[in-house]
């Protein structure tokens, strides 16, 4: 079995014992289920922590990669959104469950697509950057330390920013404007984050041909809304976030704003690393920072002026 087939198919059934002990649970009403009926949050965690932290680290260990976490990144807010629209404690409006869960899909396949893509549609071919950075720099600890920066802090920032799924399916409240408003600015998010992965995607594989033919690379991508942002995929990521939040805060939950808060200052962390790194190739390095001098960080904005940026540092 090929490299490719296999990592699908551990993919594929990695999730099977959280969806069957949860169906299970659907279809049995005894006492000795109790528990999950009366504790939906609780038993979400517990889910989570033994499916995706314990049994993906595990996994990791074997194959020597962490590359699944990035998948799942990807469908986990899908499957917590069916998880609450079908926990039977659950009491809420079934047109903004609908919606919700519709947009949570939208948002899924645009950044499912965005990763095959970028990995040209293999599975498990590599691990995040990121996570080979770490690894290089905790040597032999990183297998244990591994657990924790790449799988128990994935559930504190998935469970946090799908928190407005949770409160949806909450409470029971007629729909209104602000859950239209709220739409409107999730799907806006999508669109700009699908459009900024497009022009990114068509850069790369213009080098990639670049160095194919042994030309000189282009540095930088500086057109669409790259001209406008440095980084407008994190950007539109962000909207979508933060339009979900809405949602939540629309039913009273003032709280709710705390996962996307905190997926707001991971990213801006990352984005510190991106930037790092950029600055690090040869080819590029002077162009990019010039590249930083005149434009956004991560709304889109008109160019700044150079000369003024200069006086003004």
């Amino acid at each position: 079995m090929g490299r490719n087939l296999k990592n699908a198919l551990i993919a594929f059934l990695v999730p099977l014992p959280s969806i069957l002990f949860y169906t299970t649970f659907l279809h049995h009403h005894n006492p000795i289920w109790s528990w999950c009926f009366h504790h939906p949050f609780l038993l979400v965690n517990l889910l989570f922590f033994f499916n995706i932290n314990v049994l993906f680290w595990i996994i990791s260990q074997i194959q020597s990669s962490h590359w699944m976490i990035d998948v799942y990144w990807t469908v986990i807010p899908v499957l917590l959104a069916h998880y609450f629209q079908f926990h039977p404690s659950f009491q809420f409006n079934l047109h903004r469950s609908r919606l919700t869960v519709l947009l949570t899909w939208i948002w899924s396949i645009r950044l499912t697509h965005s990763y095959f893509r970028r990995e040209k549609w293999q599975w498990g071919v590599r691990e995040d950057w990121r996570f080979t950075d770490l690894a290089q720099q905790y040597g032999k600890n990183w297998w244990w330390i591994s657990f924790f920066a790449v799988y128990l802090i994935q559930q504190v920032f998935l469970i946090g920013v799908c928190l407005p799924l949770y409160i949806v399916h909450s409470v029971n409240a007629p729909l209104n404007l602000t859950d239209v408003a709220a739409a409107i600015v999730c799907l806006t998010g999508v669109m700009i984050a699908y459009i900024a992965d497009t022009q990114l995607h068509e850069f790369v594989s213009r080098n990639e041909q670049l160095k194919r033919l042994g030309k000189p690379l282009q540095p930088n991508l500086d057109a669409g809304l790259w001209y406008y942002s440095r980084h407008p995929n994190y950007f539109g990521e962000q909207v979508w976030w933060w339009g979900l939040a809405v949602f939540g805060w629309n039913l009273g939950c003032e709280w709710v704003w705390v996962g996307a808060m905190v997926n707001t200052v991971c990213l801006a962390y990352v984005t510190v690393l991106v930037e790092r790194k950029m600055v690090k190739l040869e080819y590029r390095a002077e162009e990019y920072k010039m590249y930083q001098k005149r434009t956004s960080v991560w709304v889109p904005w008109f160019k700044f002026s150079q000369v003024a940026k200069e006086k003004a540092t």
